[in-house]
């Protein structure tokens, strides 16, 4: 090999080098940026009120008529609190019962919608995945539409349809329609149609029923995408906020989701708290099972038909 030859591949190989490491300072430089929103809610979580009244007081400040007063001068953003204080987690946990009630109605009302939508879910994309009706992909047409259309536009609908039923300003409303959402269906049944035929006719073979199918090879062969749905719902339905004010306006049901933007209006400092407790669940079912969600999400993306 000659020498002019060893240095073209060098510096191929240094260009290669330089470009990996110029990519990957720039995907750092976005992460560090999506990042600092919520460095900042948990570090301004143990800072004390005054602190947060003299950083952000003017975003908060009312006019004389009760509306937004407009910000003349700069808000500090600060991530180091002069001096470390859990007086917010104090109040919000054993002083003020109205932000526990607000987080435990949050899971009154998601963790019903997350189990029971992955079961439904499960059942509905095992049907879709195994028979060949002459319907079938009509009504799968028919889930991937209901899909892509946003919560907004049937609000109107699911509150008369609530309005019927009897349910309206009761949990149920909320509850309801999250357990028969079409999206855990998308995913599963993308998922399910994956499993190799030929595995389940060797189970038929053996004498396994269509529930054995079901239960010892279609959902453990989807796990994974079992648990991103379980994610993805959940993340949803924890944030949710339209359908609640519309469909459920009792105030002692409401999640903290709901809550939260009011807190800004009394205590600033107890707004913070409050976020970082709410972000828990979130954050530790995501790292609990993020590679069971980028594995899942993976393996549905990839399907055909």
């Amino acid at each position: 090999m000659t020498t002019a030859v060893k240095n073209r591949r060098n510096l191929r190989k240094a260009r290669k080098g330089i470009k990996i490491a110029l990519l990957t300072i720039w995907a750092g430089l976005f992460a560090v940026l999506f990042l600092l929103p919520t460095v900042l809610t948990i570090t301004n979580s143990f800072m004390s009120s005054g602190e947060i009244t003299a950083n952000y007081g003017a975003v908060f400040a009312t006019g004389e008529s009760g509306g937004k007063q407009f910000i003349a001068e700069r808000v500090n953003l600060k991530f180091i609190p002069d001096r470390v204080t859990l007086k917010q987690y104090i109040t919000v946990l054993f002083k003020s019962p109205d932000y526990l009630l607000k987080f435990w109605n949050a899971l009154i009302l998601t963790a019903p919608i997350v189990a029971f939508q992955t079961i439904v879910a499960l059942i509905a994309s095992y049907g879709f995945a195994r028979y060949q009706g002459r319907f079938r992909n009509i009504l799968f047409f028919m889930y991937i539409v209901l899909m892509l259309m946003p919560y907004q536009v049937t609000l109107v609908p699911n509150y008369l349809v609530s309005k019927w039923l009897g349910t309206l300003n009761t949990r149920w409303s909320i509850i309801l329609p999250g357990i028969f959402s079409p999206f855990a269906v998308f995913i599963l049944t993308k998922c399910m149609r994956r499993i190799p035929k030929s595995l389940i006719e060797a189970a038929k073979l053996d004498g396994a029923n269509e529930w054995k199918i079901f239960t010892k090879i279609c959902v453990p062969s989807c796990k994974n995408a079992i648990y991103s749905v379980v994610i993805l719902v959940f993340i949803d339905y924890w944030n949710m906020v339209e359908q609640v004010l519309i469909l459920l306006p009792d105030r002692e049901k409401q999640p903290l989701s709901v809550f939260l933007s009011e807190i800004n209006s009394g205590e600033i400092s107890l707004a913070f708290a409050v976020a970082c407790i709410y972000m828990i669940p979130a954050i530790f079912l995501f790292l609990y099972g993020e590679e069971y969600l980028l594995d899942g999400i993976n393996y549905s993306g990839g399907l055909k038909g």
